[in-house]
């Protein structure tokens, strides 16, 4: 039985490339720089708003002032228009209701910025067992750098012989095993199977339900 999960947001919780392709697009275009197709998108986020940023930027363009630039466009447009087309997985909101009734805390951890992360959770979950709303900071390095996690850990104190690890990619992979917890790779989120596999998953699920099983033991 596991006490608590710690999920990654975007790709895990919630499918939000419509909304960061838009927001990027929109700093983009405001810049006079090209836009991008979504199909490119779900290879260009999982590190955190300035990365995506440089990566959407041509590559005579990726200065520190142009990439503070968008940015800030990005962050501005973001804000107001983070829940337009962002929803969460099928299955995802009464999973976390399930977890939530067995007592299990619940903990985010994200490369968004904190404000987004906070903003998308609240709207989207508001009476789940959230413990920790963490998303990026200055002054604390992105994942997968465990460092988040640890955050998360020292607001809810627990075992990490129980605690799971859910995210969508090989940086959440990464993270997990750097943090030394245990591991959940989810198939529907941004990126490969084979990324999980590569990174070490320790389990690979493609169903929120099969997370509620690992949570509790049951078969």
């Amino acid at each position: 039985m596991k006490s608590l999960v710690i999920f990654d947001l975007d790709g895990t919780l919630l499918n939000t490339i419509d909304d960061l392709a838009a927001a990027t697009n929109h700093a983009m275009s405001t810049l006079g720089y090209p836009v991008h197709g979504l199909w490119v998108y779900p290879n260009m986020v999982g590190n955190g708003v300035a990365k995506l940023i440089e990566r959407a930027l041509p590559d005579d363009a990726r200065s520190e002032s142009t990439i503070q630039k968008a940015l800030g466009i990005f962050k501005e447009y973001y804000n107001e228009h983070c829940c337009d087309a962002t929803q969460p997985y099928p299955g995802i909101t009464e999973m976390l209701q399930d977890l939530t009734a067995r007592g299990v805390s619940l903990a985010v951890t994200s490369n968004k910025y904190e404000e987004g992360v906070t903003k998308l959770i609240h709207h989207y979950f508001p009476d789940a067992n959230f413990k920790a709303i963490l998303g990026s900071v200055e002054g604390m390095p992105r994942k997968p750098d465990p460092s988040i996690v640890f955050k998360a850990l020292s607001m809810c104190p627990t075992p990490k012989s129980e605690v799971l690890y859910v995210g969508d990619s090989g940086v959440d992979m990464e993270t997990a095993r750097r943090a030394c917890i245990e591991s959940v790779g989810v198939t529907w989120g941004f990126r490969p199977i084979h990324e999980l596999k590569e990174a070490y998953a320790d389990h690979i699920l493609s169903t929120p339900t099969q997370i509620i099983s690992l949570v509790t033991g049951e078969e």
